[in-house]
């Protein structure tokens, strides 16, 4: 997948013009067809390097343990934020 660090910045919008959605999604809806179609030998290191390139850069990124935690509660946050929108969606 060569465009897999390419950031949604200035992306075009979601093949289905849903303005909602991020251009993210057809990415990987494009890699589930991509390890749908090729075997683990083939896609497995990939993924493997894709997920070692974020631990690495997590690593160097040197964030002290409050910082971590500020993160953390960033990020819970936020998905308790999307899991009450995505509810809200669905009950309308």
């Amino acid at each position: 997948m060569n465009d897999s660090h390419r950031s949604d910045e200035g992306s075009i919008p979601a093949s289905d013009g849903d303005p909602e959605r991020s251009p993210r999604y057809d990415q990987v809806v494009r890699w589930v067809e991509y390890i749908e179609a090729n075997p683990p030998a083939v896609w497995g290191p990939q993924q493997n390097a894709v997920v070692d390139g974020q631990i690495e850069s997590a690593r160097a990124a040197d964030v002290s343990a409050d910082d971590r935690d500020r993160i953390r509660r960033f990020a819970e946050r936020e998905l308790r934020s999307d899991e009450i929108k995505h509810e809200d969606e669905t009950a309308e």
